[in-house]
């Protein structure tokens, strides 16, 4: 059985690395790491049939800059005529944000009127985070962002799906974020930690991180993967039967002066 994963941190943090990444595969199976077409560190292990479990473990230290996202309100939205070539793909329908969909009728009725722009992903991001629940307990792997519209519940990748599918629609290109995300300068929730997704839109000249989950800017998110949508990015993908037993993610913050 292959088994593909994308649990290393992405190419564009690896300068930031203290030390090499701890990246261990029990049993060894010799894995084959590639880049994906989105510039994505990904591997992939044969895993033989008298081999019943295969366990990731993966730890490292990355120094960052200690700001929240960055806050641009000025930055404009081009004309897709104007716009970069290699962002014209997040603008597209995928396998989970539904643009070609009710969803495009509804986004210019509801946020048409509102300047293009920063202020428009923002008012897209606070939609969807008053309009989706957070709920563990009813998330589900095969949601997409129209169900997600409906359904009014999920989690992070949810919140994620429905506001990149929205920007789409408006024609602002955003792309799907997997990563690490501690509870760095808020306060710490309840429940145990998780991968995180948010994502991000090309305003004037660059990409911005924007999180409707969240909603607010953040300290110390470390990506691992960019894509479409959740799709180019699964932690792991088998081509075979497989149980998630189990899984552990802990981001915590350390003392510049003991790095």
């Amino acid at each position: 059985m292959a088994l593909l994963y994308v649990l290393n941190i992405h190419p564009t943090r690896e300068a930031d690395l203290v030390a090499t990444e701890q990246f261990s595969i029990s049993p060894w199976l010799n894995p084959q790491e590639y880049f994906d077409s989105f510039g994505n560190r990904c591997g992939r292990v044969n895993v033989p049939p008298n081999v019943s479990s295969v366990t990731f473990n993966n730890s490292a230290v990355v120094r960052d800059s200690g700001l929240p996202d960055a806050y641009e309100p000025a930055a404009s939205q081009h004309d897709p005529r104007d716009l970069p070539v290699s962002t014209l793909q997040f603008l597209l329908p995928s396998r989970y944000c539904e643009v070609d969909s009710e969803l495009l009728d509804f986004a210019w009725a509801q946020f048409g009127t509102t300047p293009p722009g920063w202020a428009r992903v923002q008012a897209i991001c606070d939609f969807v985070h008053s309009h989706i629940r957070f709920d563990y307990q009813l998330a589900r792997p095969t949601r997409t962002a129209v169900q997600g519209f409906h359904e009014r519940t999920g989690v992070c990748r949810d919140f994620t799906h429905l506001a990149v599918t929205l920007c789409r629609c408006m024609n602002i290109p955003a792309r799907y974020v997997t990563g690490y995300l501690g509870d760095i300068g808020v306060p710490p929730v309840a429940y145990p930690m998780d991968f995180s997704a948010w994502f991000e839109v090309f305003l004037g000249d660059r990409w911005y991180t924007f999180d409707a989950r969240h909603n607010c800017p953040r300290i110390g998110r470390i990506v691992m993967g960019r894509g479409r949508d959740a799709g180019d990015v699964p932690i792991t993908m088998a081509f075979g039967a497989t149980t998630l037993v189990k899984f552990k993610v802990t981001t915590f913050e350390l003392i510049a002066s003991s790095i």
